[in-house]
This record gives structure tokens, C-alpha cells and sequence, in this order.
């Protein structure tokens, strides 16, 4: 990737670590990149979920999905607005699935640059289609998920089978916060492994 001397010091020296983070996947350029928006696209999802704990989730999400696609940027837009669409769009998909009417529809999201950030909402009741897909897609992943070593199992199937806060899953299994978040953040990246090698 080139570096246009004509863009703005900061599009600039995102480029030059995007190029670093690609051609030599160089992990400083990506702590780098994350370490430079995190706080913004947490703040971002923050606003739009109301719940720290998943706004934590949503933001690393974000940052996974962008540097999974990291090679499908390009300098036509600010690499900011770039991350802060895919972290909006998740988001949107994220309170779909959870039937949360948290988002204003009438209220306006931003970037950091202050640019609008679009969004679109579509009906989020399944069809009867779709419901038999998610049904499938759920007993797919409940397979997938029991692959894990039974602590990583376990810690999966409360956050995200049983839905429940990572306080309500420390106390549920008398373990400190903290490790709580560490194990889980393990347990999400061991099922990304497996499921690189699966059509689900």
C-alpha cells in the first residue's frame, strides 16, 4: 500500500502501519492500530449498547473483524471511518440478535472525525426460514463449542447459551473477574481456530 503524501498526518501513519501489519505481519503494527482507536470504538459501542461488558466485547470483535480484513482496505476513505463502520455495523447485528431496542433510530452516530456513521436497520423477526437456519446454526455451534476443554466449554456456554454477565459467570463459578475476562477472550479465540476449518 502506498502512502499518499497528500492525506493527513494521522491517514498517513495508519497506512504505514497497515502496510507494516500486511506485508511483514508485523503484531506491533497491530497493537499499534488498536491501541490508537480502541477507546474511541469502545466509547462508540458503549454509546450504542449501554453495558460495558459488552461493548468490551464488541469493540475486540471490531478489531478482529477489521484486521481479518485488513487487506480489503483501502486509502479511498480514513482508515478511522473504515473501522468505525465494521464496528457500527457489528454492533447493529449484535442488537438484532439480542432483541434490544437500545438504539435511537432518530439519534445520530459519529466517527471521531465527526462524520455520520449510516445504518441499516432491517425487520429483525426471522422468517420462518431463517428461524429453522438459527436453530441449525445454534446445535452447529453447540458441537463446535464442545470441542473446548471443559473449563473453556463452560465459560462459553454462560456467556453466550445462558447469556449471562461476566459478574453473574465469576460468581457462578467463584472465580475472580478478571480471569473471568482473560479466560473467556482465550476460550473466543480457540473457537475461532476451529471454526476457520468449518462451514458454519
Amino acid at each position: 500500500m502506498e502512502v499518499n503524501q497528500e492525506m493527513t498526518k494521522k491517514s498517513q501513519r495508519d497506512c504505514l502501519l497497515i502496510r507494516e501489519a500486511l506485508e511483514n505481519n508485523n503484531q506491533q503494527a497491530y497493537a499499534e492500530l488498536m491501541e490508537y482507536y480502541r477507546e474511541a470504538i469502545y466509547l462508540m459501542m458503549l454509546k450504542m449498547v449501554n453495558n460495558p461488558y459488552d461493548a468490551e466485547d464488541l469493540t475486540i470483535e471490531a478489531f478482529g473483524k477489521a484486521f481479518r480484513n485488513l487487506s480489503q482496505y483501502t486509502d479511498s476513505n480514513a482508515f478511522s471511518t473504515w473501522l468505525f463502520k465494521i464496528a457500527s455495523n457489528n454492533c447493529i447485528d449484535f442488537l438484532r440478535k439480542k432483541r434490544l431496542n437500545l438504539v435511537m433510530l432518530d439519534q445520530s452516530y459519529e466517527n471521531e472525525e465527526g462524520d455520520p456513521i449510516t445504518m441499516d436497520i432491517q425487520d429483525s423477526m426471522p422468517n420462518p426460514e431463517e428461524y429453522l437456519c438459527d436453530k441449525e446454526h445454534k446445535a452447529s455451534m453447540r458441537k463446535v463449542v464442545a470441542k473446548l476443554k471443559p473449563h473453556y466449554r463452560q465459560l462459553i456456554e454462560l456467556r453466550y447459551f445462558e447469556e449471562l454477565s461476566y459478574d453473574e459467570i465469576a460468581t457462578r463459578m467463584q472465580l475472580p473477574l478478571g480471569t473471568v475476562k482473560a479466560k473467556l477472550f482465550r476460550a473466543k479465540h480457540m473457537l475461532q481456530s476451529i471454526l476457520k476449518n468449518k462451514n458454519i
